[in-house]
């Protein structure tokens, strides 16, 4: 059964999900994953999405980018995942979040520091808030997959230098496996 990754991105307002869902179901594809956000006014969404052997991937390449430029989206990708890629699936097991005064360099540092432990991020959320006296805080996120070894509490020693370089707070707790 053939999987595809589809990606969106456009202008936020009602109808994408549903001008882009209605394509997939007009050629009998399946969302099996997804995840939709808006940016600053932009809606960005990331799909998995799965078909019968006898889709034709270049019709429905072809009605995806017709409802792109209907809706005027800035980019839709449409690609096709191998058997390896589908089977592969990170269990994100704690949940961290970081908070500080905004500055660039703390999105780089928390990745980097992760990467070098080979722990993967499974979902990563930020946002910028305004306190009552003007200035900005950076708040981020994080859901993680642990490689074997790694604890929750050795997790919380590695970000240290991250707290001391960029003047961040950081907790980190069991992700709850109730939670979609």
């Amino acid at each position: 059964m053939p999987r595809f990754a589809l990606s969106v991105i456009g202008r936020d307002r009602p109808g994408i999900v549903a001008a882009v869902s209605s394509d997939l179901l007009n050629f009998g594809l399946n969302i099996e994953d997804s995840q939709m956000s808006i940016l600053q006014g932009r809606f960005t969404t990331m799909l998995v999405v799965s078909a019968g052997a006898e889709v034709d991937v270049a019709a429905l390449r072809g009605a995806l980018q017709a409802t792109a430029e209907n809706l005027g989206l800035d980019a839709l990708s449409l690609s096709e995942l191998s058997e390896a890629e589908s089977a592969t699936l990170a269990e994100p097991s704690v949940i961290v979040t970081v908070y500080g005064a905004d500055h660039p360099g703390i999105v780089q540092a928390v990745a980097t520091m992760l990467a070098q432990h080979s722990i993967n991020i499974t979902d990563m959320q930020t946002r910028l808030l305004s306190e009552d006296g003007g200035e900005e805080i950076y708040a981020m996120m994080l859901e993680l997959s642990l490689p074997d070894g790694l604890d929750q509490v050795h997790l919380e020693q590695l970000f240290r230098r991250v707290r001391s370089d960029q003047g961040v707070q950081v907790s980190v707790r069991e992700l709850d496996r109730d939670v979609l």
